[in-house]
């Protein structure tokens, strides 16, 4: 069994592109790309982060960065920084919405947009920025079962993190949350209990 893209854009509840707004001097905002590759059996792309970069080093991610004051809106912010650390041409992403912000560790609103990539869209890593790339079946990616919970204590807060396996990639923190967030709105429940990838551990 396999999710289609036609029953992925139907079953979710994405909110529509807002209209562009600059970035305004001060705020901490940014974006990340959640590539959505259109094959036959959809992908999910993602990227490992250079291993000398100051933060996150080494970490599974989708691409993205801080918002730019010259930016027109958070989803240029993703389109831009999507072809800057991978390559990805804005013509070659359709998008299709945003996922609601999410705070980032270091404080930053971060907000998923999410973009159906045309699959002869051919990636040219930044490696400044990014140590890899890979993707994984959709279908796998969205199934709720693979995701593992544990609770991080900063300060006086406790937040909820998720972490999960795939090969050799760990995948765990804003990233992981984001897809996992993406397999709760799934309106039926087959896909979420699909068979486990051979990729799995």
């Amino acid at each position: 069994m396999h999710l289609t893209l036609d029953q992925f854009l139907s079953r979710f509840m994405l909110h529509l592109p807002t209209a562009p707004s600059a970035a305004a001097q001060g705020d901490r905002h940014a974006a990340v790309l959640v590539p959505v590759i259109n094959a036959a059996q959809p992908e999910l792309l993602l990227t490992r982060r250079a291993a000398q970069l100051r933060k996150h080093a080494g970490q599974v991610a989708f691409p993205g960065g801080m918002q730019d004051a010259s930016d027109a809106s958070l989803i240029h912010t993703a389109l831009r920084e999507a072809q800057e650390e991978v390559g990805i041409a804005p013509e070659q992403v359709r998008v299709v919405g945003t996922l609601p912000p999410v705070t980032s560790s270091i404080g930053f609103a971060v907000t998923p947009v999410v973009g159906i990539v045309a699959p002869d869209a051919r990636l040219k890593l930044n490696p400044d920025e990014v140590e890899s790339a890979f993707t994984m079946p959709l279908a796998e990616a969205l199934r709720l079962s693979r995701y593992s919970g544990f609770t991080l204590q900063r300060g006086n807060r406790r937040h909820q993190l998720w972490l999960s396996w795939y090969g050799d990639y760990f995948i765990w923190g804003m990233t992981a949350g984001i897809i996992r967030e993406l397999g709760q709105q799934i309106a039926l429940t087959d896909v979420a209990h699909l068979p486990s990838s051979a990729h799995q551990r």
